[in-house]
């Protein structure tokens, strides 16, 4: 344990989690990496110096729990949360099962309220005034037929931030998130190798370039530090102008 302030990061083994515990890591933050993939975390863990890397499938209770009792055993008070795993699982609208609903809804909404609620009374019991950003997403507004699942999660995930927000305030917890738009991660790659489909996601984006995973992290680390201090209850969209836009070419 040191004196800096610790942040948890879920689905931290690449891409927007991962940046956002370099993030976290550049303002002085000591940063715990989770994921499902228990290599993946512990790599990613070594790669950047983390206090500690934890494999849990955030669609489980019992692994969170486990994961958070793990955190206050051996590392303390979390300082802040970033509830970043989640998953898209694309399917026909008309054919879509529900356990496939069920399972992006378990990870991507049911897993970040868990965590939020579990940080959020640590926080209290300590005292402490915390910082949670959730991983929402434009298509929190905006919608795709092909990822039903995905959609409902991230417009729920936007409105709980705004619940625990006004839950939390008497406590001086602040709770946001952040809505990418197209970044340059492994959910982005097949769009990146497909000249087409690239096209069109350019054409939709007014700055014309896919996001960085770095540019979500740093509005993450921005909003857990003390410049954020009046911010809560709040999405932030980091998609290149995308929402703005209502035409495409």
């Amino acid at each position: 344990m040191t004196d800096k302030p610790l942040a948890l990061i879920t689905g931290a083994a690449q891409g927007i989690g991962l940046a956002c515990a370099e993030s976290l890591m550049e303002d002085g933050y000591d940063v715990i990496l989770s994921d499902i993939n228990a290599d993946g975390v512990a790599e990613a863990g070594k790669k950047i110096g983390a206090v500690a890397a934890i494999a849990c499938d955030m669609g489980d209770l019992s692994q969170i729990e486990a994961m958070f009792g793990q955190i206050a055993k051996d590392h303390g008070t979390l300082t802040a949360l970033v509830n970043n795993a989640g998953v898209a699982m694309p399917g026909d609208f008309l054919s879509y099962d529900v356990e496939t609903f069920e399972t992006v809804i378990n990870i991507n909404l049911r897993g970040v309220f868990i965590a939020t609620q579990m940080a959020a009374r640590v926080m209290v019991e300590h005292n402490i005034a915390g910082a949670i950003v959730n991983m929402s997403s434009i298509n929190a507004q905006v919608a795709i037929p092909a990822i039903p699942a995905y959609c409902a999660s991230k417009g729920g995930v936007m409105q709980l931030t705004k619940v625990a927000a006004l839950a939390l305030a008497k406590n001086n917890i602040r709770v946001n998130s952040v809505g990418p738009g197209s970044i340059d991660t492994e959910m982005m790659a097949g769009v990146n190798a497909n000249p087409e489909a690239f096209k069109v996601a350019m054409s939709r984006t007014p700055l014309g370039r896919v996001g960085d995973a770095r540019e979500i992290g740093d509005v993450v680390a921005f909003l857990c530090s003390k410049k954020a201090s009046y911010i809560t209850g709040e999405t932030i969209y980091v998609d290149g102008g995308r929402l703005g836009l209502n035409y495409t070419c």
